[in-house]
């Protein structure tokens, strides 16, 4: 019996060793999203240097070397998007862990489950078999109260 069960594990790990292997090779190299020509910011904010023609006088050469040409002071780009600053998830306010993957409560960590319940957003900790869809709406609208709460923002 032994022998037997040996012999399908190693038939089996060839398989999958197989397939890892010719998964490799058909896959395409990825190919970058970001596009392949960059502008350098700078090179595209700097002034062009004016030309100076070659003074025709004594008079003019002195008009010209008393005129300075104009500085243009360099501004960083303003982002037209202003970028918010806020994370989405619940942190744990006893040890300081931010969970980010809370929306099916199946899979839900056990400390988030206890703040709903000990906020008084739930009445219980439901069991999987217990979840039907009108609790389950129930403690979707629990768990975005219990990210308004300022105590468990990340």
């Amino acid at each position: 019996m032994f022998e037997i069960f040996f012999m399908f594990t190693v038939i089996f790990v060839a398989y999958v060793v197989y397939h890892m292997f010719n998964e490799q090779k058909e896959a395409p190299a990825p190919t970058s999203s970001a596009p392949k020509t960059q502008l350098d910011v700078s090179a595209v904010l700097a002034p062009k240097p004016a030309v100076v023609l070659a003074p025709k006088t004594a008079n003019q050469s002195k008009k010209t070397a008393a005129v300075k040409p104009k500085v243009v002071k360099k501004t960083p780009a303003k982002a037209t998007a202003k970028v918010t600053d806020t994370k989405k998830g619940l942190r744990d306010p006893k040890t300081g862990e931010v969970a980010t993957s809370y929306n099916n409560y199946r899979f839900t960590k056990r400390w988030i489950k206890d703040a709903l319940v000990s906020e008084g957003l739930l009445e219980k900790v439901y069991k999987n078999n217990e979840l039907e869809p009108d609790i389950e709406a129930t403690i979707k609208a629990a768990i975005v109260k219990l990210e308004a709460l300022e105590k468990y923002k990340p």
